[in-house]
């Protein structure tokens, strides 16, 4: 009998009524949490992980029928060609977190006519994202550029940079780059030659290091100034061995 009580109390055991926005909440913090873990497993990956290819590479891959690229470690380029791209993009890379806040004040002080994206915006641009101008995808970007900082090295940040950067049309990696132009290997780049290069980076398709106007010539020139700069003050210590 006791049996039979215990059997009639579970079934005459009211439901617990529906709540709504309790597991509507539970499934949103799910989401989340599932998104966090996905965000760090993609950018852990990548961090050990040479990216294979681009989501704007895929693009030019399928306009152009293929690409000329060629992945080469840090070891492989030049010092200065590394100095001479962050002189040209981020002359203060080491001393931010991905975010560079005075350089954003500047351009929103310039009234947007001026760009203020960090090299590490500009790789998690080129690794995860899509280009164009989306205040979503800047949104995207400001998110992931920490995640990136907090997890991979300066070095290892400016490595996929020079890789996945493009230089001409089809033209991705600097390694590709100092074959196409000048017929060496990244590791063998001369000082000119690495400036020549970085003042290609805002508008690679319309720009040839062999064929400079005067205006480029004398911005290379800053630039290879500028690599030298950032040498002597210890501006290039996060990234260099």
């Amino acid at each position: 009998m006791a049996k039979k009580n215990s059997k009639s109390t579970k079934k005459d055991a009211p439901k617990r009524p529906f709540r709504p926005f309790r597991w509507l909440s539970r499934w949103i913090v799910r989401g989340c949490l599932l998104v966090v873990a996905f965000v760090f497993l993609a950018v852990g990956l990548f961090a050990v992980l040479n990216p294979p290819i681009t989501p704007y590479m895929m693009g030019e891959s399928r306009r152009l029928g293929g690409l000329d690229r060629d992945w080469v470690p840090m070891e492989q380029i030049a010092p200065v060609m590394a100095r001479s791209a962050v002189a040209a993009e981020d002359a203060n890379y080491c001393l931010h977190w991905g975010l560079d806040l005075a350089a954003i004040q500047a351009a929103l002080d310039a009234g947007g006519s001026r760009g203020a994206s960090t090299i590490s915006q500009q790789v998690v641009k080129n690794v995860y994202l899509w280009h164009g101008r989306s205040w979503v995808r800047k949104a995207i970007e400001a998110v992931l550029t920490p995640v990136v900082e907090l997890v991979w090295s300066k070095r290892r940040i400016l490595e996929v940079y020079l890789n996945v950067a493009e230089f001409d049309e089809g033209v991705f990696g600097v390694q590709a780059a100092s074959r196409h132009y000048f017929g060496v290997d990244a590791a063998d780049l001369s000082q000119r030659q690495a400036a020549r290069l970085a003042v290609l980076l805002p508008n690679p398709k319309e720009r040839d290091p062999n064929a400079l106007s005067q205006s480029l010539r004398n911005r290379a020139a800053g630039i290879a100034d500028g690599a030298a700069t950032i040498l002597a003050d210890g501006r290039a210590a996060c990234f260099e061995d």
